[in-house]
This record gives structure tokens, C-alpha cells and sequence, in this order.
């Protein structure tokens, strides 16, 4: 398993599910693979979430939820995983292009937190699915990156965040 076919894997399931269901089905879809394959999506998805660990995005997803803790942001890239390959390398390139984003805009406009537990255990639940075990603990590490200090300062101070995330500032404002 590797990055290009765990979105092959995002994309099959944003085929056949709804959005809220897109971690469930590649779930089901990952669990036909050899075990081995399972397993090693794991890595691939902390792999993509260590990636994603930036305080930029953290920023944004502050302003999209009203809030985020450590847990929420956690959940939040579980979301953007299942939104797909293009949303999230655009997100980790730009965050406040997320304000272009129909589910961000929907999210805006009734009042809606935008995030997926579900997703981070997508290679968990298929690997129990497909064996009826639990996915072996040295399956996968994770090492997250040291956050950009020059992103320090508190989220809640609404006229830096605008600064920095215009369009997402504008849209939840």
C-alpha cells in the first residue's frame, strides 16, 4: 500500500457512499485486500496525517468548527482525508482555499463542525473485518512534525486569523 493507492481507495469510497459514510466503505473495501495490504494502509494513513499536522491548517480548522482541540483537529483531517486527494494537498497548500470547498461553504452557512473519528481507523476496522483480530500495534508509527511557531498565537484572536485566513474569516465571520 502506498499513498497513491490509499486515494484510489478514497475515491472508490466517495464512488459508492455518502459523504458521512466514506470512511465506513473504504473500510469495507480496504477489509478485501490482503492482510498485509490492510496493515500497511494504516502507516500510509498516519503517514498522510503526520503530513497534515501544520499549524495553518490547525488555524483553519479552528475557524470552520469554532474551535478545535487537539482531538478535534485529529477528527478534522480524518474529514479532509475523506474529501479526497485534490481537497487535501489544496488544504495543505493553501488552507484558506477550504473556504472554496462546497462542504466548507455548507458548513458555514448551518452552522456545522466539519470532521471524521471514523476515518482514522479506516485500516483498524477492515483489518478486524477481513481477520477478527486486531491491527498488530507495530503495524504503523507515528511522528508528527514540530508545529510552526510562527503560527503561535491564539486562534480566538479573531484579527490575526483574519490576517491569515481571509476568505475562511470571511465566510464563518
Amino acid at each position: 500500500m502506498d499513498k497513491q493507492t490509499f486515494w484510489k481507495l478514497i475515491d472508490a469510497a466517495r464512488t459508492d457512499a455518502e459523504p458521512d459514510q466514506v470512511a465506513a466503505r473504504a473500510s469495507e473495501l480496504l477489509a478485501r485486500c490482503p492482510e498485509a495490504e490492510i496493515a500497511a494502509a494504516q502507516q500510509v494513513l498516519w503517514d498522510l496525517l503526520a503530513e497534515s499536522y501544520r499549524s495553518p491548517l490547525w488555524a483553519a480548522a479552528y475557524v470552520i468548527n469554532g474551535g478545535c482541540s487537539d482531538d478535534g483537529f485529529d477528527y478534522f483531517r480524518g474529514w479532509l482525508l475523506t474529501q479526497g486527494e485534490e481537497a487535501f494537498a489544496g488544504a495543505l497548500a493553501d488552507p484558506d482555499s477550504l473556504a472554496d470547498h462546497p462542504a466548507v461553504r455548507e458548513a458555514a452557512a448551518q452552522g456545522l463542525e466539519l470532521w471524521d473519528e471514523e476515518a482514522l481507523s479506516i485500516a483498524w476496522t477492515a483489518y478486524e473485518s477481513a481477520t477478527g483480530r486486531e491491527l498488530p500495534s507495530d503495524s504503523f508509527t507515528i511522528s508528527y512534525p514540530a508545529l510552526d511557531p510562527s503560527w503561535d498565537f491564539d486562534f480566538d484572536d479573531t484579527k490575526e486569523t483574519a490576517a491569515r485566513l481571509p476568505r475562511l474569516s470571511a465566510l464563518f465571520d
